[in-house]
């Protein structure tokens, strides 16, 4: 069987920057120390790979087919999250279009990791929990 590369788009020219992602990590010292050797690793990755699936979405819009979700729908957000931040107002908006949809945000807090947040599942358990299907009658 013979592979080929996918098909990415042309390489661009530009400047980039690398945040200190450790700040970014889950918790404490453990966290760190997991962060601190996945970035001592050799970067493996082509950088346009990132670039290809950013620009895969960067212009999809669930918008118009909100209406038609009729399953039940827990959005959820951390209230520090610098990707999609709360205070904007366009999830708690696209929910309210949804109806069973339900948008939480978990609390900022000294534990909270901004958009990484909702990868643990500890923050929102109980959410998850007390969310109910709607019972259709037939």
């Amino acid at each position: 069987m013979q592979t080929q590369a996918a098909d990415y788009p042309a390489p661009k020219q530009g400047d980039w920057i690398a945040w200190d992602f450790k700040t970014l990590a889950p918790t404490a010292a453990k966290a760190d120390k997991m962060v601190d050797e996945r970035l001592a690793l050799p970067v493996t990755a082509d950088a346009n790979d990132f670039v290809y699936q950013w620009e895969a979405s960067h212009d999809y819009n669930p918008s118009p087919g909100l209406e038609k979700i009729e399953a039940t729908l827990l959005a959820i957000n951390a209230a520090d999250d610098e990707r999609n931040p709360p205070e904007t107002g366009v999830t708690d908006a696209a929910m309210k279009r949804i109806k069973n949809g339900k948008l939480y945000v978990i609390p900022a807090s000294t534990e909270t990791r901004g958009h990484l947040t909702p990868g643990n599942a500890k923050f929102y358990r109980q959410q998850l929990l007390l969310a109910t299907a709607p019972q259709r009658t037939m």
